[in-house]
């Protein structure tokens, strides 16, 4: 996989190895995966060039939730914005990890945590995503796709139901049958839910998305009611995997973002960009 950086001003040191004394940016990589930008993975399967989307490659980085939220609004705004000329011609995904944090959407219920707010085990977070609450966490994918439906179809139904079909395509490649359950969103193996999502929609544009649990340390979740599902449970792909991977976590980390962009991609017919600089000014750090 090939990898283009883009420096922005601000980011402070995430990782223990980073050297904060001798530098004064961090880099930002942006994917440029070749099997996925090829000029034959331009077209969609009805013939129409496929739209635009730029990566902010982050899988590896753990960025504070608040940080990412904020993300998230401001390139939002900025499409709404375009989208009154209609210059909103390239839509945008993030993909990284998330220190240990809780979330809550819109309508959330107290009672699915088992802590008092007052004194939470990690950062508490009540958000405008649907859903019930759910934990982030080092060893766990959160993809932020901010699309406007309006280029794809202005359908939320379909929208969850294309996020869930990127998770099972992806736990497919490890030859691990995913499925749906009727009613609820997600994506489990067996009766064990590996993947979360929970989206928000202004004027067609959406944002949050979709966590995998890929490496993930459980443990946090037995704080909480995952998803307000209390008669499930909650898995990771190296737990379901076992003994049959040979490859180390950090190894298994980065194996599953290349098969989540390039299921990304297939589903909703993306032509990734490796020059993710249009939006990048909205993701600086003061």
């Amino acid at each position: 996989m090939n990898m283009l950086s883009l420096e922005l001003h601000g980011f402070s040191p995430l990782h223990a190895s980073y050297d904060h004394k001798s530098h004064s940016k961090r880099q930002l990589y942006v994917a440029a995966l070749d099997n996925v930008v090829k000029d034959e993975k331009n077209t969609s399967r009805s013939g129409c060039v496929r739209r635009r989307c730029e990566c902010y490659d982050l899988h590896n980085e753990l960025i504070p939730y608040d940080r990412a939220w904020l993300w998230q609004k401001s390139i939002v705004q900025k499409k709404q914005s375009l989208m009154v000329n209609d210059k909103d011609d390239s839509d945008l995904v993030i993909v990284l990890q998330h220190p240990s944090v809780y979330t809550l959407g819109t309508g959330s219920s107290d009672k699915f945590l088992h802590f008092s707010l007052e004194d939470p085990p990690y950062e508490v977070y009540r958000t405008d995503r649907g859903g019930e609450v759910t934990y982030h966490g080092p060893g766990q994918l959160v993809m932020y796709p901010i699309i406007n439906l309006r280029y794809h179809k202005m359908d939320l139904h379909w929208y969850l139901r294309s996020l869930e079909e990127v998770i099972i395509r992806v736990l497919s490649s490890f030859s691990v049958k995913a499925s749906r359950i009727d009613g609820l969103t997600g994506v489990w193996v067996g009766n064990q839910k590996v993947a979360a999502i929970g989206i928000h929609v202004s004027k067609w544009i959406a944002y949050h998305g979709l966590a995998l649990n890929v490496a993930t340390d459980l443990t946090a979740f037995r704080h909480i009611v995952p998803c307000g599902i209390s008669n499930r449970e909650v898995g990771s792909l190296q737990d379901i995997l076992g003994g049959s991977t040979i490859c180390d976590s950090d190894e298994l980390m980065n194996i599953t973002y290349k098969a989540l962009l390039e299921e990304f991609c297939e589903v909703f017919e993306f032509n990734l960009q490796p020059n993710a600089s249009y939006f990048g000014s909205l993701l600086v750090v003061d």
